[in-house]
């Protein structure tokens, strides 16, 4: 059983599943998670979507020793979803992204986790919505760094704070502007709506690929003795899970 000041990261990058390993996949998912992947109109997002449940699913069964079909979901009233345990074990808290070509799953005990990924290949948009979204000082980050590392920044605070508001539980409903990031040295800092601390808070930057930045937010009261172990899994060794 995962102790409570450990969190684990795993990610698949979707390109690398070969044809035959998708149907062992899907058939890891439960009927309602099969029946919303068939909802999406692009075959890449249908992807996207099953190697998440199904990462995530293999992520509680490597941590628990329970099959991946033996976790239910719930989805809360902020389209947030939470694993919910057989009869007498403890809670666990698991967060899932998916974006074009990567999957991710977070998972932790009690603790409230959020996990993004973005595709650093998608199309520039950070001036607009920087001013749209994004809190003042975050604006004066951007604006301060050279036109070349503005894009992978502009990521860097979206997948932060998207990993935030997914660990509260409020996705969008929080206001992005409610809070600001320093990328250098990473923080937080919150406005007079939040009443939030920003030292009961772990934040993390990773790049699991060359095309792909990752974000993870953890609620911890000593974040830090807190272990981030991550790990690049492969179909084969998902499937290996029972």
């Amino acid at each position: 059983m995962m102790a409570g000041g450990r969190v684990a990261i795993w990610w698949l990058e979707v390109s690398k599943v070969a044809s035959p390993h998708w149907p062992a996949l899907l058939a890891r998912l439960d009927q309602a998670e099969r029946d919303r992947a068939q909802r999406f109109h692009f075959d890449h997002d249908r992807l996207c979507y099953v190697a998440a449940h199904a990462l995530g699913r293999g992520l509680l069964a490597a941590w628990t020793g329970v099959a991946a079909g033996g976790w239910g979901f719930t989805v809360d009233a902020f389209g947030k979803p939470e694993a919910v345990p057989p009869a007498g074990m403890r809670r666990l808290r698991l967060n899932l992204s998916h974006t074009r070509g990567l999957a991710a799953a977070a998972l932790t005990e009690e603790h409230d986790v959020g996990v993004d990924v973005e595709w650093l290949g998608r199309r520039p948009v950070e001036d607009g919505l920087a001013q749209r979204f994004f809190a003042p000082a975050e604006c004066a980050q951007l604006v301060a760094l050279p036109p070349e590392a503005r894009h992978h920044a502009f990521l860097d605070f979206w997948t932060l704070k998207e990993a935030y508001v997914k660990a509260i539980g409020k996705g969008l409903a929080q206001p992005l502007d409610s809070f600001a990031f320093t990328l250098d040295p990473l923080s937080i800092a919150f406005d007079d709506s939040l009443s939030d601390d920003p030292s009961h808070w772990l934040f993390r930057r990773l790049r699991p690929t060359e095309s792909h930045v990752l974000a993870l937010a953890l609620r911890h009261p000593d974040p830090g003795s807190v272990v981030v172990e991550t790990r690049a899994m492969s179909a084969e060794e998902l499937l290996a899970y029972p």
